[in-house]
């Protein structure tokens, strides 16, 4: 069965076009990701699933069109039918975690099968020059870390990862230096500020890639392309290893589209040497 045909895809063509409300969009995503249950699941299971109240998934059946909830189940029986996966041998909390983040890493997989957003991404960020990065709260270490390995095969990478008065300023001053897009990493939880920024940024006429946690995330509404990673929420703070690997994913694809990236990472290669600036 190709990406295309998978249950999660077809759940996902289900909710565009409609406008969801957050508490709708959380809904989505939890069915996205748990596409072969969903099918099986009474309202109240779903509403648990989702960390929602049962008359919200209803009202949530009801802006997709349907009489309510049974009526959407029935239909998703029909368009994304499954097995309920299987119960898995008994894990500790941490060993939850882990399984979760497993299972984030493995839709991953499967979405990167189509492989024309990321590289389409790619092409868009090596065009940029400079080239802003945006990531504020959870966000900021994906962002420092896709900024810090970007900058030794991009001339001019420009880490946003500080909101305030001067973000904006900042994305001014990267535009008249003549950037045309921006990357952003967001995560939940979302700051208003990202959403804001994400704006002024498609108003100065940048385009915007994001690499968020669902499709659905608020910030979707400003961006060009989007590029989805779940995070795992089992423990008190999210893990974010999907979005993490997406943005070396990103990275790689970046470099395909910088003919000269190999020569620039040789050349700081042979200045780390000179200067023993790694321990072998």
């Amino acid at each position: 069965m190709s990406v295309t045909d998978s249950p999660a895809a077809r759940l996902q063509a289900l909710f565009e076009g409609h406008r969801l409300t957050p508490t709708q969009r959380r809904i989505a995503h939890s069915m996205v990701r748990r596409a072969a249950d969903v099918p099986f699941l009474s309202s109240v299971e779903l509403a648990e699933l989702a960390g929602v109240s049962q008359p919200s998934v209803t009202r949530f059946a009801v802006a997709l069109g349907f009489d309510g909830y049974p009526a959407l189940r029935r239909h998703l029986r029909e368009v994304a039918p499954g097995e309920p996966a299987a119960q898995p041998a008994s894990y500790n909390e941490y060993q939850e975690a882990v399984e979760a983040e497993i299972e984030n890493l493995r839709h991953l997989a499967e979405a990167l099968a189509d492989p024309g957003p990321v590289r389409e991404a790619g092409r868009v960020l090596a065009a940029s020059r400079p080239l802003p990065v945006l990531g504020l709260r959870a966000a900021a270490a994906q962002a420092y870390g896709f900024a810090y390995f970007a900058g030794k095969v991009h001339p001019d990478v420009r880490l946003l990862d500080e909101g305030g008065t001067m973000i904006q300023d900042r994305i001014d001053g990267a535009v008249r230096a003549g950037a045309s897009a921006l990357l952003c990493f967001a995560l939940p939880r979302h700051p208003r500020e990202v959403v804001d920024t994400l704006a002024y940024a498609k108003e100065a006429g940048l385009t915007v890639v994001t690499v968020a946690d669902s499709p659905f995330a608020p910030v979707a509404r400003h961006c060009d392309l989007l590029l989805p990673g779940a995070v795992g929420t089992g423990l008190a703070f999210d893990t974010a290893c999907a979005p993490m690997l997406l943005g070396r994913v990103l990275l790689e694809a970046m470099c395909d589209c910088l003919p000269d990236a190999q020569a620039r990472l040789e050349e700081f290669d042979g200045r780390a040497a000179a200067r023993g600036l790694f321990v072998d």
